[in-house]
């Protein structure tokens, strides 16, 4: 009788819109490797409900989206340093029935930055739009690119300032609000706001960016495109984060499976969906 293959999912809520059953099955298929992957709704007041029961049912590994990533953090029994560093989970790993927390979304973001996008990090003028969440788990792994200076840019400018303090000792890093990054000519923009995912526009000064700079979207999608098509209108080169989704889904079946896998022709295929 053949075995169960192991079982993942994504839990978020809301999470049925989700890609990464889809980036997974391809990742399984091209490595010929044995799995089931599906999506897991949470209900908001019981992240770990959901996920203890998964696991206790036999469940390997969880991908875990919004809003449920610092309560993943908190849920596991141990984590490695850079999901302590981002203060969030994105991935849950079940050994011996002893749960493990891990963050691979700033491996992702540095991935499809570098891989995908051809940005040259070292020695560059990074603009992080954001204080929160996804701006946390990307600020040690874009120090450790040896960017020129990280800019960390915020609304309210004590936020900023607290993450900037936090992370001053891994590189040359400062804090400003949103409006102190109009004369700033950076290389690299990245929104990790909520401005897309609400719907909100987010306005670019012309200033902030310099001839041939990259503005990355941390959304994807039809949520990301009036923050692409803003930054291409200025000049600028503007990408959503759909590469980062594939990026940091490759990082996590690495975790799982011990290979990382190709990702070029699933960022097609996930492109190219309508």
């Amino acid at each position: 009788m053949m075995a169960t293959p192991p079982r993942f999912v994504v839990i978020g809520n809301p999470v049925g819109h989700s890609l990464s059953p889809a980036i997974h099955a391809q990742f399984a298929m091209e490595t010929g490797t044995a799995l089931e992957y599906a999506t897991l709704l949470a209900p908001m007041e019981d992240f770990a409900g959901s996920a203890s029961a998964f696991f206790e049912g036999g469940g390997r590994g969880a991908n875990v989206t919004l809003p449920f990533k610092i309560e993943a953090l908190r849920f596991a029994a141990s984590a490695t340093d850079r999901a302590r560093l981002a203060g969030a989970a994105n991935v849950l790993t079940s050994t011996g029935g002893r749960i493990a927390a891990d963050n691979t979304d700033g491996a992702g973001l540095i991935a499809d930055l570098t891989r995908n996008l051809g940005v040259s990090l070292a020695g560059a003028r990074i603009a992080l739009l954001g204080a929160g969440g996804a701006a946390r788990g990307v600020i040690a792994p874009l120090l450790e690119s040896r960017p020129a200076a990280l800019v960390i840019a915020n609304r309210t400018l004590d936020r900023a300032e607290a993450l900037a303090k936090e992370f001053a000792s891994l590189g040359p890093i400062e804090a400003r609000t949103l409006a102190g990054v109009a004369d700033g000519s950076f290389d690299v923009l990245i929104n990790a706001t909520s401005t897309s995912t609400k719907g909100t526009p987010l306005a670019l000064a012309p200033g902030c960016l310099a001839r041939g700079a990259l503005a990355y979207d941390m959304a994807y999608g039809p949520a990301a495109k009036p923050f692409v098509e803003h930054a291409r209108a200025l000049g600028a080169r503007g990408s959503d984060g759909l590469g980062m989704l594939v990026e940091q889904a490759a990082e996590a079946f690495l975790v799982w499976h011990g290979t990382r896998p190709a990702t070029a022709a699933v960022l097609a295929t996930m492109r190219a969906r309508p």
